[in-house]
């Protein structure tokens, strides 16, 4: 992981990391200055009150959150796999010998990477039912993000299989596997080691998607959130809920992805630093065994 950072970005030197410390703290600043201002005009306007943050800590609101999140968790989970499953079909599609294979995952990837996910979502919502595909409520949400995720999903793993070293391959075909076994059983393995903690952040990104279900008025967490305010009249304090409960996943899945990458770097670290016991040399009269 670290050589592979050193030969994308270069280290910088003293300068470059003293400008970056100063853009850092500058940037600290301002995002406090920012916060300061935002919670004074909330109290200016009487949005810190007791009383419309008291509906918050009963029951009832957070199971009906929670309910929300829930949803948004299952639309997530289902996305993930659709989407990693297809999206490893369509890189080893991508790194195919057949040119028809891959030209069509080449063309499948490059569209579906810059078309929005909002317009697969309209697409699937007001296009398709015209021709007699009318997905079910969940699935409006699911099919549009696994078509546009899986582009996505495909480029991480053809990446991660192109920066393992060739000589695994060839090692692979020298033992007498195929080309479909040597990917199966000696270059994935490594590769999907190597990309968790890239997969785990596309995660977040993804979980960040499903808050387009309110377009299909899918009851995940924000369109939940949106609700509960125009119900409860809270509207701010509502959604500084709904925000800090998506800080808290997001934070937690970016926290697993920085704990798989730093595994993942000691172990690498251990595999670089292991020594090959070598036969001593041979004298004259000695046999090898």
């Amino acid at each position: 992981m670290n050589q592979t950072r050193q030969i994308l970005f270069d280290e910088p030197g003293p300068r470059a990391r003293r400008r970056i410390r100063i853009a850092t703290v500058m940037g600290a600043v301002a995002l406090a200055g920012a916060v300061v201002a935002a919670v004074h005009q909330f109290a200016s306007h009487g949005e810190l009150a007791a009383e419309r943050w008291q509906p918050f800590t009963t029951w009832p609101i957070w199971r009906y959150l929670l309910t929300g999140l829930w949803a948004t968790v299952r639309a997530a989970a289902a996305t993930a796999v659709l989407s990693a499953v297809l999206g490893l079909l369509l890189a080893l599609g991508r790194l195919s010998a057949r040119r028809p294979l891959r030209w069509a995952a080449g063309a499948y990837v490059e569209i579906f990477r810059t078309v929005p996910a909002l317009l697969l979502i309209y697409v699937t919502l007001f296009a398709l039912p015209q021709y007699g595909l009318n997905f079910p409520l969940f699935w409006k949400l699911v099919v549009p993000l696994v078509v546009s995720n899986s582009a996505a999903f495909a480029e991480i793993f053809r990446a991660g299989i192109l920066a393992l070293d060739r000589g695994q391959t060839e090692a692979g075909l020298a033992v007498g596997l195929r080309r479909g076994q040597v990917m199966a059983l000696v270059v994935l393995p490594q590769a999907l080691v190597q990309l968790a903690p890239s997969l785990v952040s596309q995660l977040v990104g993804l979980l960040k998607d499903t808050s387009l279900g309110f377009v299909v008025s899918y009851t995940e967490l924000l369109y939940s959130g949106q609700v509960l305010a125009s119900y409860t009249h809270l509207l701010i304090q509502t959604f500084l809920v709904v925000a800090l409960i998506y800080l808290v996943v997001n934070a937690s899945l970016s926290k697993f992805a920085r704990v798989l990458q730093a595994r993942n770097g000691r172990f690498g670290g251990r595999r670089g630093r292991r020594t090959v016991d070598l036969p001593p040399p041979l004298t004259e009269g000695s046999t090898i065994r």
